[in-house]
C-alpha cells in the first residue's frame, strides 16, 4: 500500500517502521526536519518537510495515487483539515485523524460523508484509558486484550515461583483445569519467544500469553501466579485528560483518588467527579503520599505528561508500600528499562494506540489488530471467508493448515460459541479467527492465508 503518515512523533514514527518492515509505500510528512532525518536515516521511506494540510505538501508527499492518509500529528486541527484536503483534492480512499479534544469526539455528525470526511478516529487517550481500565479489572495481568466483542481475552502473566503450572509440561494444563478451556499462545523467556508444544514447561518468569474466555481468566491465572485479591483502591498521578477520563471510568467500581499539582485544574477535577477525591500536589510529595495511606493502595498509576515525573512518583510509591505501581511512558526507550523492576507494568500511549491504526492497515477482514512486546510480535483476529474451494483455511482442521513459522491460532469464535483452537478444531465460514504471530515478517503471510481466491483445487 501507499500510505502518506503526518507527523513524526512517538505515533507516526512507530507506525512508520512497522509498515516500513512489510514492504509498504511509506512517506512521513513533518515540520521538523532534524527528527526527519533521523527517521530516514533508519528506515527505508520517503520524508517531506511541511505542514500536512497544505495541498502542495500533500501533492508532494504522493497524495494523488496514495491509498491511505494517516494524520497523527500534535494538532486535532490539522489532522482534520488534511482529511479534507485528501477527500476534495485527491479523493484519497480512507483517511485516519488522530483527535484528542474531547468536545471534537462527543459532537454526532461532526465527521463522516456529511460532515468532516474522517473515515476512522483515533483518539490516544480512550484507547490508554481502555487499556489501564483492564489491567484494573485483572489483578496481575501484564497485558490483557478484548477480542469478538469481549468473549475471548488474550492475558500476559508473569509465572511466579510456586505457581501450580510452574516446572510442568503444558499439556498437564487441562488436567489441572479440567472445567476450563485454555491454550497458551506464546512464552517469552528472558525476551525470546517460544512457540509453545505439549512438551513445552513453563518456567519461573516467564511471560506468558494464554487465550480463554473472559469468565475462565482469572481461573487460568491462578494456575501460573499468585491469585491477588481484586482491587479496591486506585491512586491516579496527573489530572490531564487521560487522568480525568480514567477517574471517570472507574470511580464508580472502586475508591479513587487523584493527585494534581496545578490548582485550577484540581479545582475543575473537583467538579467535575462525582465520586473521585481529588488531591491538590505533588505526586512525588512522601508527606502527602504517607498521609494518603499510600501503603493502603493496590494500584499506583502515573499519567502525567512528564515520562520522568511517572518513573520518579510509580517508584517512590512502590517503595511507601503501593501493591502495584503503573506508569505511562512515551519515550520506548524507557519502557524496557523500567518494566519489570519497581515498576509493575509500563505503559506506552503509542503501543496503545497502534493496533487501531494496523486494524485499517491490514489487508483481509480483519476485526481487531493488538501490537505487542513493543511491536515485535501481533495478534490478530480475522474473519474467514469462502468455502474448502476458494479458502486455504475454511473447511480444514487446524493441523491441517500450513501457518506461517511462529503463527499459533489461539480460538475460533463462532457466533456466541468460544472454540479454543486444538488440531481437530475445523474453521467454518464466517468465523472470528484468533492468531498470535511472534515474527511480524510473517504477517503478509497470515493475510494471504486468509484471503479468498477463485479456487485452490
Amino acid at each position: 500500500m501507499k500510505i502518506i503518515i503526518l507527523g513524526a512523533g512517538q505515533v507516526g514514527s512507530s507506525l512508520a517502521a512497522s509498515l516500513a518492515s512489510e514492504a509498504n509505500d511509506i512517506t512521513v510528512v513533518d515540520t521538523d526536519a532534524v527528527r526527519l532525518r533521523a527517521l530516514g536515516d533508519r528506515l527505508d521511506i520517503r520524508t517531506v518537510q511541511g505542514r500536512g494540510s497544505l495541498p502542495t505538501v500533500l501533492r508532494q508527499a504522493g497524495a494523488d495515487d496514495a491509498d491511505m492518509l494517516i494524520a497523527v500529528t500534535s494538532s486535532d486541527e490539522t489532522n482534520m483539515i488534511a482529511c479534507q484536503v485528501a477527500y476534495s483534492l485527491f479523493r484519497t480512499p480512507t483517511k485516519i485523524a488522530r483527535i484528542r479534544e474531547s468536545a471534537y469526539l462527543t459532537r454526532s455528525g461532526l465527521f463522516g460523508n456529511e460532515g468532516m470526511p474522517v473515515d476512522v478516529l483515533i483518539s490516544p487517550e480512550q484507547a490508554v484509558t481502555t487499556y489501564i481500565k483492564r489491567l484494573i479489572q485483572h489483578p496481575g495481568a501484564l497485558q490483557v486484550l478484548d477480542f469478538a466483542g469481549g468473549k475471548v481475552q488474550l492475558v500476559a502473566v508473569r509465572a511466579y515461583y510456586g505457581g501450580p503450572l510452574v516446572g510442568q509440561e503444558l499439556r498437564y494444563l487441562r488436567q489441572h483445569m479440567p472445567g476450563v478451556d485454555t491454550r497458551v499462545a506464546a512464552i517469552f523467556r528472558r525476551d525470546r519467544p517460544i512457540t509453545p508444544q505439549g512438551d513445552t514447561v513453563i518456567e519461573a518468569d516467564d511471560e506468558v500469553f494464554f487465550i480463554a474466555a473472559s469468565q475462565d481468566i482469572r481461573a487460568v491465572m491462578g494456575e501460573l501466579r499468585r491469585v491477588e485479591k481484586r482491587n479496591k483502591t486506585i491512586m491516579i498521578a496527573g489530572g490531564g485528560n487521560i487522568g480525568e477520563r480514567l477517574a471517570e471510568a472507574i470511580e464508580t467500581r472502586y475508591r479513587v483518588k487523584i493527585i494534581e499539582n496545578n490548582r485550577a485544574r484540581a479545582d475543575y477535577l473537583s467538579q467535575n467527579l462525582d465520586q473521585a477525591i481529588v488531591l491538590y500536589g505533588s505526586a512525588s510529595d512522601r508527606e502527602l503520599l504517607v498521609d494518603e495511606n499510600i501503603e493502603e493502595v493496590d494500584i499506583f498509576i502515573a499519567v502525567t505528561n512528564d515520562d520522568e515525573a511517572n518513573i520518579m512518583s510509580s517508584m517512590l510509591a512502590k517503595r511507601l508500600g503501593a501493591r502495584r505501581v503503573m506508569a505511562l511512558i512515551n519515550n520506548p526507550a524507557y519502557v524496557d528499562l523500567v518494566q519489570g523492576g519497581q515498576i509493575d507494568i509500563a505503559i506506552s500511549p503509542s503501543q496503545a494506540t497502534i493496533g487501531t491504526l494496523l486494524t485499517h492497515v491490514r489487508r483481509g477482514d480483519i476485526v481487531n489488530v493488538y501490537s505487542l512486546r513493543r511491536g515485535a510480535a501481533e495478534a490478530i483476529e480475522v474473519i474467514a471467508h469462502g468455502d474448502a474451494r476458494s479458502s486455504k483455511v475454511v473447511g480444514k482442521a487446524i493441523s491441517e493448515i500450513k501457518l506461517p513459522p511462529g503463527t499459533t491460532i489461539g480460538a475460533v469464535v463462532r457466533d456466541e460459541q468460544v472454540l479454543i483452537a486444538h488440531d481437530t478444531t475445523v474453521i467454518e465460514s464466517e468465523d472470528h479467527v484468533i492468531l498470535f504471530v511472534i515474527d511480524k515478517k510473517h504477517i503478509r503471510d497470515v493475510e494471504r492465508l486468509f484471503q479468498v481466491g477463485l479456487t485452490f483445487l
